[in-house]
């Protein structure tokens, strides 16, 4: 993680100190990342339901290593092939704030006018291996929805995490950024990910080796 981090939020909460790794990495396993096409992707995902069980916390653990090896900023249930309303993060905004954490069934906030600022930045997907394009989204976010033992959760994001909670949260409703595309880009945008996918899945198994996490069988 960046050296320019000087605060860090796990669940939202300010922590005077966190490794650079998240503890859910070291005990997770790495799954394969689903892309673009298959059908899990493509479909609404269902509540989560069951709080507190060990299957959900392997779950999570998994999900952050799967996106440590990926260097991803947040992955999603669906595109580790469940299709569970989940997502996690790690990732830094630009204001120096590192932002960890995961939740469960999130549901935005619709925003009033005077706070849906759009802001045109580049974005890009686990799910679509290498491209990356300007796409529009509001510059604030609130995500509501519960923690692995079904407390509430209410997660507020500006900047790069805002449009993280909102990419990650589009995620479970079946739809990925390159659907909010013209037919034109997202046609360029597959092109591309043929091209540069090969690659992609060269840096994700250099950095599995280097955390010591074996990658699963295509």
């Amino acid at each position: 993680m960046s050296e320019d981090v000087r605060e860090v939020r796990v669940q939202g909460e300010r922590v005077a100190s966190y490794p650079e790794l998240p503890p859910e990495v070291g005990r997770g396993a790495v799954r394969r990342i689903t892309v673009v096409g298959e059908d899990v992707l493509h479909r609404p995902c269902a509540d989560v339901t069951d709080f507190g069980s060990p299957e959900l916390a392997r779950l999570v653990d998994d999900m952050f290593a799967t996106n440590a090896v990926a260097e991803g900023a947040a992955i999603a249930a669906n595109q580790v092939g469940v299709p569970l309303r989940l997502f996690v993060w790690d990732m830094a905004d630009e204001w120096g704030v590192r932002h960890v954490g995961h939740i469960a069934n999130p549901v935005l906030d619709e925003l009033p006018a005077d706070r849906r600022r759009l802001v045109e930045e580049s974005e890009g997907c686990l799910s679509v291996p290498g491209p990356y394009r300007p796409l529009a989204r509001p510059d604030t976010a609130v995500v509501r929805g519960q923690d692995m033992h079904g407390n509430p959760l209410v997660i507020e994001g500006r900047g790069y995490f805002a449009r993280c909670l909102q990419h990650e949260t589009d995620h479970l409703s079946g739809s990925l950024y390159v659907d909010r595309l013209s037919a034109r880009d997202r046609r360029s945008v597959l092109r591309e990910m043929s091209r540069t996918q090969d690659e992609v899945h060269a840096r994700r198994a250099a950095r599995a080796a280097d955390l010591g996490k074996p990658l699963p069988l295509p």
